[in-house]
């Protein structure tokens, strides 16, 4: 009875083994394979430090109130594309080559493969927030508490997550030529309506109205408020439209592509 019961332990032990090395396997090659696609990784990793240059250091003649400001919202500007494109386009272009079908019927757990583009576009906003801190820090005179520093890089890297459900989304339903402009056409306006570029407070009245419709407004403001800076509304209620938006869209694209493969 003991050795049945110690064989049993051993054989769930070794199925977890397995478990957990398919899904460090499949994130590894999944985040060396977009590292190596330049039309991803280049964009990704460039396009946020390179705006917060010209923005928040060149612009804003050493106004520290705009830098501070500046660093929250481009946080959750630079995380926005490694959800939306990692997952918009690349879903739709391996769902229409039939490379989801396959993957159900490979070897490996359910859930691999949409944990392995979580854990990519994670880590591409980790990489993001440490090359815009090391911005802020080093030339804008950004000054903040290591809790502070700590706090908003866990609001960047987590909040990628509602990024990539929406992408899901696209990827579920667009066909693979039609999903980079679509992703664009979501990404950049929803960015600017969030206040992620300047103030809601300098742009018309309606746009400010209408900002609590959009993710990163809810992100941005989180952000600020882990800066100590002044923001609107409650943490409560941010991350609660956040993590709702993000099962909302989980589901939704859950379905989708039940249909399509």
């Amino acid at each position: 009875m003991m050795k049945t019961t110690a064989m049993s332990v051993s054989m769930r032990n070794d199925a977890l083994g397995d478990a957990v090395r398919a899904y460090a396997l499949e994130a590894k090659y999944e985040f060396l394979r977009v590292l190596r696609t330049p039309a991803f990784a280049i964009p990704s990793l460039l396009f946020p430090p390179l705006f917060y240059l010209l923005f928040g250091v060149l612009l804003n003649h050493g106004n520290s109130a705009a830098a501070h400001y500046l660093f929250a919202t481009y946080s959750v500007f630079g995380v926005m594309a490694p959800g939306l494109f990692g997952f918009g386009v690349a879903v739709a272009t391996e769902r229409e080559r039939g490379l989801l079908a396959l993957k159900r019927v490979a070897p490996m757990p359910p859930g691999a493969y949409l944990a392995a583009k979580m854990v990519m576009a994670m880590a591409f906003a980790a990489i993001i927030y440490f090359m815009l801190a090391i911005m802020a820090a080093s030339l804008c005179d950004v000054r903040l508490a290591l809790a502070q520093w700590l706090g908003l890089g866990l609001i960047a890297i987590s909040g990628v997550l509602p990024f990539c459900a929406l992408g899901l989304v696209i990827g579920s339903r667009a066909n693979a030529a039609a999903s980079p402009a679509i992703v664009n056409f979501i990404y950049l306006p929803m960015a600017f309506l969030s206040g992620l570029w300047m103030p809601l407070s300098m742009l018309p009245k309606f746009i400010g109205d209408i900002a609590v419709l959009w993710p990163p407004y809810h992100l941005a403001q989180l952000a600020l408020a882990a800066m100590g800076r002044e923001h609107a509304g409650s943490a409560t209620m941010h991350v609660a439209f956040l993590v709702a938006f993000t099962a909302i869209c989980f589901a939704l694209a859950k379905r989708w592509l039940a249909r399509a493969t």
